[in-house]
């Protein structure tokens, strides 16, 4: 196994189990994530907590594995666009402002994903093993892997609308 390999298996488990973990932390939270996507400005409150819980179970799987790893990757940095938007910009940079948490965290999340896409998904992977490992990887898997962001502007276009009490 190349240096390489390991970086971008210890990448995957990072994001992957964290994605994963929280996917699952949703589903078990229904009613409590759905009251707080509709206090944080989401309208169908109840479409959000379902894709955010389905997309990041996804995406933990997706990434634990090695399975389509540049897309893995544009979902994760959609969904910390998302979340950077709609909860930690307002709020600054150090995830240590409390009593809300600045974006440095999700910044950080994001930055990994854009980097595993970059280095692609390993030789331990699902990709690999179907021969697509190197197909996505490189320069296409960073831009894949930020186009995450539009297709998060196009969400928080038609479903974010914050009250004007909140934002300030």
């Amino acid at each position: 196994m190349e240096a390489t390999d390991f970086a971008a298996l210890v990448l995957r488990i990072a994001l992957g189990s964290v994605f994963l973990a929280h996917g699952i932390k949703h589903a078990r939270g229904r009613e409590k994530t759905t009251k707080w996507f509709g206090s944080i400005g989401f309208r169908k409150p109840g479409l959000q907590w379902m894709a955010s819980t389905a997309t990041e179970i996804g995406v933990g799987v997706l990434l634990l594995v090695g399975l389509l790893t540049s897309l893995a990757a544009a979902a994760v940095v959609g969904i910390m666009f998302v979340a950077f938007w709609s909860v930690h910009r307002p709020v600054g940079f150090w995830v240590t402002a409390r009593p809300d948490e600045g974006w440095e965290y999700v910044y950080t999340l994001s930055m990994a994903a854009i980097a595993l896409a970059a280095i692609g998904p390993g030789s331990w992977s699902v990709d690999a093993a179907f021969g697509i490992a190197e197909d996505f990887d490189g320069w296409l898997g960073v831009l894949i892997a930020v186009v995450g962001i539009p297709i998060s502007i196009g969400q928080l276009a038609t479903f974010y609308r914050p009250d004007k009490a909140s934002q300030s």
